[in-house]
């Protein structure tokens, strides 16, 4: 996507609190610079999203009182043909992006009293802010989508492409790593688990005679960081969102009264409340209990991890053989250990994407590794949220280079495909400025617009 579809994108996501008083050209403290339809562009729209960009560091190609209306007009485009469309974003992605959002916002700023002191709002309504910006966000997205389509590319297009390239434009590659891996968990004593069932069913003691509320515990002890705040909650879900043996259960449930039983699934164990029905989707709430790893299993699980890493290092047996037959990573086992790139669809890695998407512990151990060396036992929390065990083969290192069509053809091919992806958009806004009624305030015409049919 272009410079302007990202960042007025990004705009509908973190917008904030409104001010007065900035860029003042006369004494009101609230204008309509632009009119795109039937939606007006306030100047505090302008002013929000200045401060937003400020405050995330993020840069603009030009004056900002241009740069940042024509975003916005932009976004009320996409948003007027979504709405023609039918094209709409679930309360789910909504709900999780707010999350999300307010998550990041604490963390940057430090705490949820100072949020609310920056914002002078209280968290319900920074979060009912956040909503109508996410929900926006998300359906320009869809809209953007939607137009551009499927792009098909055949190699000779790619190589076309390339082949014109100058030489300072050729896109470098960072360095990529491919990584085996086998991983083991350590065994939960029983005890443990007899402890963890008790404690929910403790809580659904508690709340069955009135003591406290299912959102209450929720609060307070479940180990669910997406829903925990929220009381448990999460919006209306499909079935095919969950995981089967979670979804067998809520989508059992029929009486918001009543509580399940205590169930497992591969994240621990649980207790859930239906809130709402709605055809194919349920409304819940759920406290998640993990058990705990006794820290001697752990070390006797990494004792043996450290046995079979000598074998594999003495040629007993090969890593490949050693991760089908030990391995408890169902993801990889199958294929001899080998991670895979959700982003990509290859088994290639760049060390930042190994650390966000696998986890920091493998980038940090590979980081150093040579090629064909085997890894040292190590623990590290799986995408399920266990601690588990761990050792890792650098398979193959690709250093840092710029992209060729032999050894990076998927690379261009995405990078093609994402220009073609800008003109479609491009014609699109376009086209759609000639049959759009559009009014700017004259003092905000004096621009060197990205698109110059705004003024007709």
């Amino acid at each position: 996507m272009n410079r302007l579809i990202l960042t007025s994108v990004c705009a509908c996501v973190c917008l904030l609190a409104v001010t007065s008083g900035l860029h003042a050209q006369n004494n009101v403290i609230d204008e309509v610079v632009w009119v795109v339809g039937d939606a007006a562009i306030l100047k505090s729209d302008v002013e929000n999203e200045r401060l937003s960009i400020q405050y995330e560091g993020r840069r603009l190609d030009g004056d900002p009182y241009c740069v940042i209306p024509e975003q916005l007009a932009v976004q009320k485009l996409f948003l007027h043909q979504a709405e023609i469309d039918s094209v709409t974003v679930t309360d789910q992605e909504v709900l999780q992006g707010v999350e999300s959002q307010m998550a990041w916002l604490i963390d940057q700023i430090g705490s949820k009293e100072k949020l609310e002191e920056y914002y002078n709002k209280t968290s319900t309504q920074i979060r009912e802010m956040l909503r109508e910006n996410i929900r926006n966000g998300k359906t320009v997205q869809q809209m953007q989508q939607k137009i551009v389509g499927d792009i098909k590319l055949t190699p000779a297009e790619v190589r076309n492409y390339f082949s014109r390239l100058p030489q300072d434009s050729i896109p470098f590659v960072p360095t990529q790593v491919e990584v085996q891996i086998i991983t083991r968990e350590p065994k939960i004593k029983e005890e443990e688990t007899e402890r963890v069932k008790k404690e929910l069913r403790d809580f659904t003691d508690r709340i069955n005679r009135g003591e406290t509320t299912f959102s209450t515990l929720a609060r307070l002890y479940s180990e669910d960081p997406g829903s925990a705040r929220r009381g448990g909650e999460y919006g209306f879900t499909g079935r095919g969102e969950l995981e089967p043996e979670f979804a067998n259960v809520v989508f059992n449930l029929t009486d918001p009264k009543k509580i399940s039983k205590v169930f497992e699934t591969v994240y621990g164990f649980h207790i859930a409340q239906l809130i709402e029905k709605r055809g194919d989707r349920v409304s819940y709430r759920h406290i998640l209990i993990k058990p705990r790893v006794d820290a001697q299993d752990i070390e006797d699980e990494l004792m043996h991890l450290d046995t079979l890493a000598n074998d594999i290092r003495k040629g007993k047996v090969s890593f490949d053989e050693a991760a089908m037959w030990v391995s408890q990573d169902k993801d990889t086992r199958n294929n001899h250990g080998l991670l895979a790139n959700p982003q990509t669809s290859t088994s290639r890695f760049e060390m930042q994407q190994l650390a966000g998407l696998i986890s920091q512990e493998v980038a940090k151990t590979v980081e150093k590794m040579q090629i064909g060396e085997v890894s040292q036992p190590f623990t590290m929390i799986n995408s399920k949220g266990k601690e588990v065990c761990a050792i890792v083969k650098l398979k193959n290192r690709i250093e840092g280079h710029k992209a060729t069509i032999s050894e990076d053809y998927q690379r261009l091919k995405e990078i093609v495909t994402a220009r073609r992806g800008e003109e479609k958009l491009h014609e699109w806004i376009v086209e759609k400025q000639k049959s759009t009624y559009v009014r700017i305030n004259p003092a905000w015409r004096n621009c060197d617009f990205q698109y110059p049919g705004w003024i007709k």
